[in-house]
């Protein structure tokens, strides 16, 4: 497993951390956190040998493979499919249907297997390389945010696969409640250290703060008694009776342990300058259509009204219309038709992903946040670029030097800047760490205007919508209750959980209720009766592929000391032996397909008449 011990690194005289050290357990998953700059990422590539450290050693045993999402791109293969099986161990090039699987279940559709990478965004790019890191199935894999090109759909599955891996992880995660789910043991970079707790981010965070509590008022009792002891020292110093008192007060003191007094760690500090809005409505969408291609609108006939108060989660899967969706409220983009009313007193707060790219290269961050709101005089400017952590000189770097983090707290604090009572968020917190997320989570709770945000977190999702809009199925439609609500009721399509629509009736024309239930009870029981037996031979022959290939590599370990031995004898029997597992994986492979398609078409058809009997 791999270990690490007396870890130290610095960049340009400034310690990033020191005396860190690790030890991976067998079939451990570690999240790791820590804030933005704590050196979450410097540790990964050191593992990997990107980084030398100043300090220390890291120790990988011999043949443990590591493994880690490439954010380069660079595909050599004409197909998608193609591309991802280039991440299968060697020997199993033939089982692609491994990484078809991985395929489908980051967000790829059977069509897109046979597309060109080249043909893809960057975030669906960065998918292809997730998934070839994935099926090379490595001891250790090393994950940094590999949530922020996923949807909700795409997390919902890796969450599941993650946990079903038997390798060492360590993942890096903004999202608490993605990397709750799946770890086994949490660490945290927290003031130069590295500390390690079995058990989720809260367990870790609630030990930290409990150990900075003891660390403080320990402090403060210390100082309490050295003052009296210092007191009694420049009292009675003088007088020869005491001399011998003294100078045991002096002895003591000087073996009392300096304790220091921990340092103010700087954070996000959100607070909304909140307008009152007293109509009954703040907007009004009627029969909006909009579509880059006119022939495939994103969005069609759609109503909505927004009232204050209102907590809208707008979700669905990425390139399905969401982030544009925001831009039509906002009046960035132009409806085909239908229009979008917004009242005269509602004052809105956007922050967009476009929004990011119109800030000034040239102007400063604190020319920047100035402009948001003339009203405000520099040192209320001064404050508001301090509490999204641009302090002192910081306020005078050009936005043109700033990192894609700093641009959205840049974006952030112009939009703390101006007064609001509507705010339209695109993905606010892709750059924000655990703890910024927590800080405007609570600043929202406290926010008395309506909010639309676009998310892909289900905790955020949890914690604030009462309302969504969901794409799915090529259409979006309102759903009136929270995340959790739509997850019982509706959930997601390509999970096979869709059941019946948000707060509608099934009409089924001639069919009462009691009917339908017999009719679908019948369906289901027939679908059960035909597709057990086919799963039961898919799992009897992946079982049957699995040991072979265990078997294969074992003999093909074992070659190498019999060749060095130089049993020309053994080594035929066991070229033998290799083309006859070969051969029956080949085959078996073969009847795997089939049978895999055979599932799939009837999977189809009695899901048709299940939809049919809606």
């Amino acid at each position: 497993m791999l270990k690490m011990g007396g870890l130290e690194k610095s960049f340009g005289g400034q310690e990033l951390f020191s005396g860190v050290s690790l030890q991976m357990g067998a079939g451990e998953r570690l999240g790791l956190v820590g804030r933005n700059g704590s050196g979450k990422s410097t540790l990964f590539r050191m593992i990997l040998g990107q980084v030398e450290y100043d300090v220390g050693e890291i120790q990988v045993p011999k043949n443990y493979q590591v493994g880690h999402l490439e954010q380069h791109l660079h595909f050599t293969k004409p197909t998608v499919l193609e591309e991802a099986c280039l991440g299968l161990p060697e020997g199993e090039e033939a089982m692609s249907y491994r990484a078809e699987r991985i395929l489908f279940g980051l967000g790829f559709s059977n069509e897109d297997m046979q597309r060109a990478p080249g043909e893809f965004s960057g975030g669906y790019q960065i998918r292809i390389n997730l998934a070839k890191v994935l099926v090379s199935e490595p001891n250790l894999l090393l994950l940094d945010e590999p949530t922020n090109y996923l949807d909700i759909v795409s997390i919902r599955w890796m969450k599941t696969f993650l946990t079903q891996w038997k390798g060492e992880l360590i993942l890096i995660s903004h999202d608490r409640e993605f990397m709750d789910a799946v770890v086994t043991h949490t660490a945290i970079i927290h003031r130069g250290q590295l500390r390690k707790l079995e058990g989720t981010t809260e367990k870790l965070y609630a030990q930290i703060l409990q150990d900075e509590e003891i660390h403080e008022k320990t402090r403060i009792n210390q100082e309490k008694k050295l003052k009296k002891e210092r007191e009694f020292i420049d009292r009675f110093r003088a007088k020869a009776s005491k001399a011998k008192a003294v100078q045991s007060r002096i002895k003591r003191l000087a073996k009392l342990p300096s304790i220091d007094k921990l340092a103010h760690l700087d954070h996000l500090d959100f607070s909304f300058r909140q307008t009152e809005f007293h109509a009954d409505r703040m907007m009004e969408v009627q029969e909006v259509r909009f579509g880059y291609d006119p022939q495939k609108p994103l969005i069609q006939d759609l109503n909505l009204s927004l009232l204050p108060g209102d907590r809208i989660g707008v979700i669905g899967k990425n390139g399905k219309g969401k982030s544009t969706l925001l831009r039509l409220l906002a009046e960035d983009l132009r409806p085909q038709s239908g229009k979008v009313t917004v009242h005269p007193a509602a004052q809105l707060g956007y922050f967009g992903q476009t929004n990011i790219q119109r800030l000034q290269p040239k102007l400063t961050i604190a020319d920047e946040v100035a402009a948001a709101n003339p009203a405000l005089g520099i040192t209320e400017v001064r404050t508001l670029c301090g509490t999204m952590m641009f302090s002192g000189d910081q306020v005078e770097k050009t936005i043109s030097v700033l990192s894609g983090g700093e641009k959205s707290r840049v974006l952030l604090a112009k939009i703390l800047a101006h007064p609001c009572n509507l705010l339209l968020l695109d993905e606010p917190t892709n750059h924000l760490d655990m703890e910024s997320i927590e800080a405007l989570l609570d600043s929202l709770d406290e926010f008395s205007g309506a909010i639309v945000i676009v998310t892909h977190s289900e905790m955020i999702l949890k914690d604030l919508a009462t309302k969504l809009l969901v794409f799915q199925q090529d259409r979006l439609e309102l759903f009136q209750g929270g995340y959790e609500e739509f997850l019982e009721k509706i959930g997601w399509e390509d999970e096979g959980e869709v059941k019946k629509g948000s707060g509608s009736k099934p009409k089924v024309q001639g069919i009462n209720k009691k009917e339908q239930r017999r009719q679908r009870g019948k369906i289901i029981a027939e679908r059960s009766k035909a597709l057990g037996p086919l799963k039961k031979k898919m799992d009897e022959l992946e079982a049957k592929i699995m040991a072979w290939e265990a078997d294969l590599s074992k003999i093909r370990q074992e070659m190498v000391g019999v060749a060095e031995a130089g049993d020309s004898k053994a080594l035929a029997d066991m070229g033998f032996k290799i083309k006859e597992l070969e051969s029956r994986i080949e085959q078996s492979f073969a009847k795997l397909t089939v049978l895999n398609d055979q599932h799939q078409e009837l999977a189809a058809s009695f899901e048709t008449q299940l939809t049919d009997l809606k």
